[in-house]
């Protein structure tokens, strides 16, 4: 272990922001388990460079982002963010022949301490005095996934050139300022006001049939490795003028409809909130759930698309907001209803590129329908806690698509976890070479079963 010193700019004191708060209400609810939070990125240096310029841009790499060198002690009850200028950074430093997987693992599997330790844990790969790779690990108080994405990049430039000339996006304590400012309260009422009005016309959840015993770790997940549902979304986004996220987000809506038989869907995307160009490299949790409300009396899943979009756009633009005033609110709306109002129904669509389009001519039915062949559907972990009933998780690149469905197994059984994701490639295809008539979506469901840990079409 080597003790990096920094120095930075300012320090100082300020709330959390909306969506430090976000994460750091999800964070309290899986006490003990917060270590789900935690994750990384490996840096793999094509040209290996010397320790001490590795440590050096450590130490500038943290002095330059002010989450990196942020504590959040909490006084009277209330979580607070604390900047420091100045102090020193436990470096872990090893073999590089230690597996960056596994080193990146072990780093993510402790809890961070919230209020003493600095949330970016960072870990060098050592041969012959040269660092060939660098594992960067973050409380999530400190970045979502773009704002880790920022850091690698900063990180692997300072490796290369030792200086960065360009200034650091926003920093979390001028954007709490912000927040607390007149403008910024009226963001946040206009969002409230989009969360008030969809949460009183939705079922109070999505999933509230029990429909087994919850298995001895309840949440569990499988996940769908796909190249026919990359080639049908985009196909879809392209013809109706939308997103393929949003495409997959209509789609799997549809299907949650088809199964708890609701004809209103809500659902909780998480969106990144970096529409601003002041806030696209910032360095911090931006991303907040946002509410997809989605009318499902149509004829045809291609008559969703469009109202998919638009309910899509709505969500996106009131996605950022005070969480505690949020919080009071549903509360209150719950009271009103007679029962606590909350669809457990999340979405996430980490992919760094949302591609519509095909760099050459789009595939064609055979193609597409030929690749479903090649599609796998395996169980990837178990969970012994989870704030949600239905998670899904989209990741991949153009031309492979990877979908995984966290499900609590008391309303979501594993057998139907597997159905779900066979019946969205399905309807993925399906729609995108004929008008799939939504009455058709229940029997999309029953095209799996079990063997042998893994799910296969029958």
């Amino acid at each position: 272990m080597t003790r990096v010193t920094f120095q930075g700019g300012r320090a100082g004191d300020a709330p959390l922001t909306w969506g430090q708060r976000a994460i750091w209400n999800a964070i309290m609810r899986t006490v003990p388990g917060d270590h789900f939070f935690n994750f990384g990125r490996i840096l793999r240096l094509r040209t290996p460079v010397p320790v001490e310029r590795a440590r050096r841009a450590v130490a500038d790499l943290v002095a330059r982002h002010e989450s990196l060198r942020t504590v959040f002690p909490v006084s009277d009850g209330e979580p607070r963010q604390r900047i420091s200028a100045a102090g020193e950074l436990d470096v872990l430093e090893l073999a590089d022949s230690e597996n960056p997987e596994a080193v990146r693992d072990r780093l993510e599997a402790d809890t961070f301490d919230y209020p003493a330790e600095w949330p970016v844990r960072v870990a060098l790969l050592v041969g012959d005095g040269l660092v060939s790779t660098v594992i960067v690990v973050f409380c999530h108080l400190a970045a979502d996934g773009n704002g880790a994405d920022v850091v690698v990049r900063d990180l692997r430039l300072l490796l290369l050139r030792g200086v960065l000339h360009t200034p650091p996006g926003r920093q979390p304590y001028d954007l709490a300022g912000h927040q607390l400012s007149p403008a910024g309260r009226r963001a946040g009422r206009a969002a409230l006001s989009h969360w008030t009005t969809g949460l009183r016309r939705v079922p109070p959840t999505m999933f509230a049939e029990r429909r087994a015993a919850p298995r001895e770790q309840p949440y569990w997940c499988a996940l769908l490795t796909s190249r026919a549902a990359d080639h049908a979304a985009r196909l879809l986004a392209t013809r109706h003028g939308a997103s393929s996220s949003t495409v997959l987000m209509t789609a799997a809506a549809a299907l949650v409809g088809a199964v708890t038989g609701q004809r209103v869907c809500a659902m909780m995307p998480i969106v990144n909130n970096r529409f601003a160009a002041a806030d696209r490299d910032m360095v911090t949790t931006l991303a907040q759930d946002g509410l997809f409300v989605l009318d499902l009396e149509a004829a045809t899943f291609g008559e969703l698309l469009r109202p998919g979009w638009q309910a899509a756009l709505s969500a996106f633009r009131h996605a950022s907001y005070d969480q505690v005033a949020l919080d009071a609110a549903v509360a209150g709306i719950g009271v009103e209803r007679g029962e606590p109002v909350h669809p457990y129904c999340c979405f996430n669509d980490v992919r760094f590129a949302d591609l519509a389009g095909f760099s050459g001519p789009p595939p064609g039915e055979d193609l597409v329908r030929a690749a479903m062949a090649e599609t796998t559907v395996v169980w990837s972990k178990r969970l012994d806690q989870l704030a949600c009933r239905f998670c899904l998780h989209v990741e991949g690149e153009p031309g492979r698509l990877g979908v995984s469905l966290t499900g609590d197994t008391a309303y979501l059984p594993p057998e139907l976890i597997e159905r779900f994701l066979w019946a969205l490639e399905r309807l993925l295809v399906e729609a995108a070479f004929r008008d799939v008539p939504m009455a058709e979506l229940p029997a999309l469901l029953s095209h799996a079963v079990a063997r042998d840990g893994r799910a296969v079409r029958t």
